[in-house]
């Protein structure tokens, strides 16, 4: 048996293992037992009926949530000239010149989305090892690459709470959906918004079922198992 902290095992006890909740009851156990001293984070991870391996099963899109993500969210646009102006007047915390390039190479990462023009990309493109694990490299299939004329559209959506979902290798999606201190009522509605567009995403070479497991939980805290059927059917 795994040992569990004290207060984990006491979250846990709450839970029966063996259900699946209709969603807004999960969301309002995950709020119930999350432990944290901080406003922890409600998180969705869902397993796919998608083979990653291959190019044409990927699942990967963005969405911008109802009620945002109820975090800050710093922004740094790679652009220069008229769009760095741009950009710095639509509300970018950092915009990059040869400087900041520079300083993330060195490890500075004090940024949570990226948003660049397609100019930029040369030089966006020698951070790739860097930001790309970290979910920060900008990309044309995320909508995080446009011309200098949208960058304010982007940069607003960041800022509001969009977020994007790309199935990893084990095909499944990990995606926020805002925090614990959030209305049950608003956490539903971010989840069914990721939950349709997660069903939108759908390869049209994938076979079967396609959402096969849900589950709901907190920073820290255990895991819900969510009834599938239900997830796919909620009301926006």
């Amino acid at each position: 048996m795994p040992k569990y902290g004290k207060k984990y095992a006491e979250a846990l006890a709450k839970i029966d293992r063996d259900k699946r909740y209709d969603p807004e009851e999960a969301l309002q156990l995950v709020k119930d037992t999350s432990f944290t001293k901080f406003d922890s984070t409600v998180e969705l991870h869902v397993r796919l009926g998608v083979d990653p391996r291959h190019a044409e099963q990927q699942v990967r899109e963005n969405v911008l949530l109802p009620h945002g993500l109820g975090k800050s969210v710093r922004v740094l646009a790679f652009a220069e000239s008229d769009d760095a102006r741009t950009a710095m007047e639509a509300g970018a915390d950092f915009v990059a010149d040869d400087e900041t390039v520079a300083k993330i190479q060195g490890g500075w990462l004090d940024f949570d989305a990226t948003v660049a023009t397609p100019e930029m990309m040369g030089k966006v493109g020698r951070l790739g090892k860097i930001l790309g694990p970290r979910g920060l490299m900008p990309n044309p299939k995320a909508g995080t690459v446009v011309p200098g004329n949208d960058l304010p559209r982007v940069i607003n959506e960041l800022k509001a709470g969009r977020v994007e979902f790309r199935v990893d290798r084990t095909a499944n999606l990990h995606v926020p959906l805002g925090k614990v201190s959030f209305e049950t009522k608003k956490l539903y509605e971010n989840m069914a918004t990721v939950m349709e567009a997660i069903q939108k995403a759908r390869p049209a070479s994938a076979k079967g079922t396609y959402i096969r497991k849900v589950i709901l939980t907190s920073t820290m805290g255990p895991g819900i198992n969510v009834d599938a059927y239900a997830a796919e059917n909620m009301d926006i």
